[in-house]
């Protein structure tokens, strides 16, 4: 059997901050095997980019601290020095980010900063590289590519600022795309369009995806599997029709009861109280307890181990059964 192409073990990532240590992740395992596709899922500030930056070892070196282990295609990302990590980045793994303006540089043209990825990557020449960046703009389906190949990324529309960062992301076919809420800012129906691209690229091209998303409607549309996070772990994962027509863990259920769909109308909206914990002072116990209406006292004293009801589902919840 084919090892995974990235494993994760007991990871861990703290930040040492002005205020103290910030302990981002707290001890996350995952499988991602090739081809596949895993979506994170949760509220902002539980972890999830962070674990996407990891990666690619984009948190900053100086106040980053990371243990466990994160192998990606093999090759150990937390031990790999900074010369192995730029042959990784761009040609193993890419990333796709939240807002496209960010990822550009506002100077340079759309084309250029492709083809400089594919020279840096794929030693061939300027000419070749322009052309390959021309190809990927068409797979992308960005209309009139070989005009927009001259634009400045603020001369594009969000949404096809959005396709030309996946065709950069692209342009030295990694084994593994990252992508960081990259359908946040877009408007429904743009949306739908970025997702179904992505779909349909991952099966031309036989890359694995992780998505990191706090909708769940974009997770039922893009994944098969969806490891659920909160404060820096986590508490439920398993394959989607299983998390989401059987959710096991209180906060998975939250999500879900604070999720607009159209047999809700003229209903209100079941929220979850409270809000996340500040992750520099996690509580003892389950991080979810001073949320969850089904606490208990043990709930607050240490954290639940990992149960594993049904094959392939797991939840961290003193309320979940293995039997």
């Amino acid at each position: 059997m084919n090892e995974p192409l990235v494993q994760a073990r007991d990871l861990q990532i703290a930040f040492h901050t002005p205020d103290g240590v910030t302990n981002a992740v707290n001890g996350i395992s995952f499988d991602l095997n090739a081809g596949d596709t895993l979506c994170i899922l949760g509220e902002s500030g539980s972890g999830k980019s962070v674990t996407l930056r990891a990666l690619m070892r984009l948190n900053p070196a100086r106040s980053t601290r990371m243990s466990g282990t994160l192998l990606l295609n093999g090759h150990d990302i937390i031990a790999a020095d900074e010369a192995r990590m730029n042959n990784l980045r761009g040609g193993s793994v890419a990333m796709i980010f939240q807002e496209p303006m960010s990822a550009f540089d506002p100077v340079f043209t759309v084309g250029d900063q492709i083809a400089e990825s594919v020279v840096r990557h794929q030693a061939v020449s300027w000419r070749t590289a322009r052309a390959r960046a021309l190809e990927l703009l068409e797979l992308v389906q960005i209309p009139s590519a070989a005009r927009r190949l001259d634009a400045y990324p603020h001369e594009l529309s969000g949404g096809l600022r959005q396709r030309a960062m996946i065709a950069m992301a692209l342009a030295c076919r990694p084994k593994l795309l990252l992508a960081d809420e990259p359908t946040t800012a877009l408007d429904a129906t743009v949306q739908i369009q970025i997702l179904l691209l992505l779909r349909k690229l991952q099966e031309e091209l036989g890359m694995a995806i992780i998505f990191v998303t706090h909708d769940l409607g974009v997770a039922s549309e893009i994944s098969r599997r969806i490891a659920v996070m909160y404060a820096g772990r986590i508490v439920e994962q398993g394959d989607v029709k299983q998390v989401m027509s059987t959710p096991l863990h209180p906060y998975t259920q939250g999500l879900m009861g604070a999720t607009v769909h159209p047999g809700l109308r003229g209903q209100r909206l079941t929220v979850i109280p409270g809000a996340p914990p500040p992750l520099h002072a996690l509580p003892p116990g389950c991080s979810f307890a001073p949320r969850c209406s089904q606490a208990v006292d043990t709930c607050h004293i240490a954290v639940p181990d990992m149960q594993v009801p049904a094959p392939g589902h797991m939840a961290r919840c003193v309320h979940v059964s293995t039997h």
